[in-house]
């Protein structure tokens, strides 16, 4: 199969958005193929591997795993009957791996929050932002609890 116009790794990195080390490391952890060289030793892509690197790219923008970005790979390339339930079953299974971290995230939102109030009220005679770091309670815990109203000795 002939290959369509070369482009040099400066100018794929360019077309994509994605750098040059970046580039690199794909071809490394086979996401790239490797590609043919130049009479002076310099990478050749061509338009598949643009259209490639973008979507390799677009995957990691949504969080894909390396591993997740491989199947899809595989899957886009199979193009067979059950293709689409298959990326769709892994896309949901990733899609959970993100509701599960927004849930973290704002548990972590809601502890910090708690922690730089009670910290703003100041007069407290330890400081509630390194209590709540050395805390031994498990985030979701933390983020249920409410935040404590300082005590004054009168």
């Amino acid at each position: 199969m002939a290959r369509s116009a070369a482009i040099q790794i400066g100018e794929l990195s360019r077309q994509t958005g994605c750098n040059v080390e970046t580039i690199r490391y794909y071809e490394r952890v086979g996401l790239l193929p490797r590609p043919p060289r130049s009479a002076g030793r310099y990478r050749l892509y061509d338009t598949g591997d643009v259209r490639r690197l973008a979507f390799v790219r677009r995957a990691r923008e949504l969080g894909f795993t390396l591993d997740e970005v491989r199947a899809l790979l595989v899957l886009s390339a199979a193009n067979s009957e059950n293709t689409c339930s298959e990326v769709r079953d892994l896309t949901a299974r990733h899609l959970a791996d993100v509701r599960a971290k927004i849930a973290d995230l704002r548990a972590m939102e809601r502890v910090l929050s708690q922690a730089v109030r009670r910290c703003d009220t100041g007069g407290l005679p330890r400081c509630p932002l390194i209590d709540t770091l050395s805390t031994s309670a498990p985030l979701h815990l933390l983020a249920r609890r409410p935040a404590r109203k300082p005590t004054f000795a009168a």
